[in-house]
């Protein structure tokens, strides 16, 4: 089992993790070319890159190669032949399953030592890219502005020597209305040695420049205008590689590991608690209309000059009792007093609770970042108890139908991780519910799977389901009857005839007992008698086992044509009258069910005329037999 494992999940492995990686490549082309970057440079981004993926590729590879391993054993009777030899689907998985308790605990200390690490290198060297400065590549007849400041326009250009014809420069370094304008018939470009600079080389032309600012001049603003046969300009242009310093994407969530992740977490909640603690007290201390919960006395000693002391009142000033004892004028001014000051405070509070909405996020992100750590190990175990157990029960192996169905369930699985992050991040659910939701969804049917397959019961078999349909839907379903090589007992005509006639009486009996349509009232309440049902049923196959020991095949063929009968739900619905009368009440529910009864019983009755009929005409056949 591990011989024919590993191999598979390595090609599995590369293959979903270059697919990845291309969407990685996907999603920030657009920064990479054009900047001029060194292929180590790239291959650097690109190996973090792969690190990085690693949490998306692992599960899918591993649900592929268990998956297609055991598709293949299914497909060549492999397992069938281990499970005939006494070999249970558990203990055929058990190799596997400690290899995979390997990986997901190997997985949890990727998560932990070796992810916050690689997406630091990579997250760093991507904003390091992105402020890069572009390849200089100036093209013919249009206005070039991706040096900063300035504006080039070439008519055109002599790709073999480099020179540049018909040249306009626009340096608007000091601003639009002081730009420095230069033409030139042609010129030269390059850089300097040290890659942070430009250096121009232009023949026969003129420029343009103001002396003075305009800002500050009061009057006509002084030029100078220069022609030229030879004119040298340096342009400050950083066409170096410059590495961010990863220092600061080392402090964010993405790049700390299990222990500095709750240091976090429980710093900025005391920070939260704490700050918390104090604008609540602040909002208790203030006197929003104006009485203060003190009051000031005034104590004489005798030593010392009389001084002012304040004392919390006992027992809170009766607003009302103030308000109610002035005049009218003086109560609009304290009501739009107490107006004032409660939006000025709930001004005041709402963009101070700014900085704790934002610490409120950082702890969520924190927490999302901690959630992460287990639940790639467990994703890992709950894809292989999927497709191994998928791959048994369906038995296609090779490259068609397992990555169908591997795509298929990564996909949802994928989708409802992604939801459940989103949900996490805006704070709608709490972190562990977002997070976990996946896994939640999926556990159960890798449990399922796993059952199913260890009792060889039915998944994928479309009769299961056909016949389970047919069931629902009140479907007749066909009676096979062969006829026998050896028969221990001979059919009786007399006999025959009497057990015919007898289950003919027991048809006509029920018929006469429920003639008429049931109402909705007898219906819920009584529905067919099903003893009574049970009864027939019984008389029916007795009769027919009986009549299949005849040695005519016209008889045999007959037989064929007697309907089963079955105990369906519909035809007596509920024992409970409490239950029973709930339904009814509940009218639609009652309605619609009451409808589908009907409708079943009348099946029922034409299946009962059907059995009269075929019993007549094999009484007929043994009357002239005898």
């Amino acid at each position: 089992m591990l011989q024919g494992f590993i191999p598979m999940f390595l090609m599995t492995f590369c293959i979903c993790l270059f697919i990845v990686l291309m969407q990685f490549l996907w999603r920030y082309i657009d920064e990479l070319v054009g900047k001029g970057l060194e292929i180590s440079v790239i291959a650097e981004l690109f190996f973090y890159a792969a690190l990085t993926m690693v949490p998306m590729a692992l599960p899918l590879a591993i649900l592929l190669a268990s998956l297609m391993l055991f598709g293949n054993l299914g497909e060549r009777f492999e397992l069938t032949a281990m499970k005939s030899s006494g070999i249970s689907l558990l203990k055929v998985m058990s190799p596997l399953i400690i290899l995979i308790s390997m990986i997901s605990v190997g997985a949890f200390f990727f998560q932990n030592n070796v992810l916050p690490k690689s997406q630091v290198k990579m997250w760093t060297l991507l904003f390091s890219m992105r402020q890069k400065s572009p390849e200089l590549d100036i093209p013919e007849g249009v206005f070039y502005d991706q040096i900063t400041g300035y504006n080039l326009f070439v008519k055109q250009k002599n790709r073999a020597t480099g020179v540049l014809y018909d040249l306009m420069i626009y340096n608007m370094s000091s601003g639009f209305n002081n730009a420095n304008i230069i033409l030139a018939d042609s010129g030269k470009m390059s850089f300097t040695s040290d890659k942070k600079h430009l250096f121009l080389k232009l023949w026969n032309g003129e420029s343009f420049e103001n002396l003075r600012d305009q800002q500050i001049s009061q009057g006509n603003v002084p030029y100078r205008r220069e022609s030229f046969s030879e004119k040298e300009i340096l342009i400050p242009f950083d066409a170096n590689f410059n590495r961010m310093d990863d220092s600061g994407m080392r402090n964010q969530y993405i790049g700390k590991d299990i222990a500095e992740l709750r240091h976090s977490i429980d710093s900025i909640n005391l920070r939260i608690d704490s700050v918390g603690s104090q604008y609540a007290q602040h909002l208790l201390d203030i006197n929003y209309a104006g009485i203060n919960r003190h009051k000031k006395l005034q104590e004489q000693k005798a030593t010392s000059k009389p001084e002012n002391r304040e004392y919390q009142t006992n027992t809170p000033v009766d607003v009302d009792s103030v308000f109610k004892g002035r005049n009218l004028r003086d109560r609009q001014r304290y009501v739009s007093y107490a107006i004032e000051r409660a939006n000025q405070s709930k001004n005041e509070f709402e963009f101070k609770s700014y900085s704790l909405t934002d610490d409120k996020k950082t702890i969520i992100r924190h927490e999302i970042e901690l959630q992460k750590k287990f639940t790639l190990s467990f994703a890992c175990l709950i894809f292989f108890f999927i497709g191994a157990p998928l791959g048994a029960i369906i038995r296609k192996g090779g490259i068609g139908m397992p990555i169908v169905i591997s795509v298929f369930l990564f996909i949802f699985y994928y989708i409802i991780d992604n939801a459940g992050y989103k949900l996490a991040r805006d704070g709608r659910v709490e972190v562990w519910e977002g997070i976990w939701a996946s896994s939640a969804v999926l556990l159960p049917l890798g449990i399922f799977l796993t059952y199913k397959a260890v009792n060889d019961s039915s998944v994928f078999k479309p009769e299961v389901y056909i016949d389970m349909l047919k069931k629902l839907t009140g479907r007749s379903v066909m009676r096979h009857v062969e006829m026998k090589e050896i028969i221990m007992d001979d059919v009786v005509c007399s006999t025959a005839i009497d057990k015919l006639s007898g289950l003919k009486e027991s048809c006509n009996n029920f018929l006469e007992l429920y003639k008429k349509r049931q109402s909705y009232l007898s219906y819920w309440l009584h529905g067919y008698d099903k003893t009574k049902l049970n009864r027939l049923s019984a008389r029916l196959e007795d009769t027919v086992e009986y009549l299949s020991n005849s040695d005519k095949q016209l008889v045999i063929n007959k037989l064929m044509d007697y309907p089963v009968l079955r105990s369906l739900f519909f035809y007596y619905p509920i024992n409970n009258k409490i239950l029973s009368y709930a339904i009814m009440i509940v009218f639609p529910v009652g309605l619609l069910g009451y409808s589908i009864g009907i409708r079943q019983q009348n099946l029922l009755k034409k299946d009962i005329r059907n059995i009269i009929s075929v019993s007549d005409e094999l009484i007929n056949m043994h009357k002239e037999k005898s």
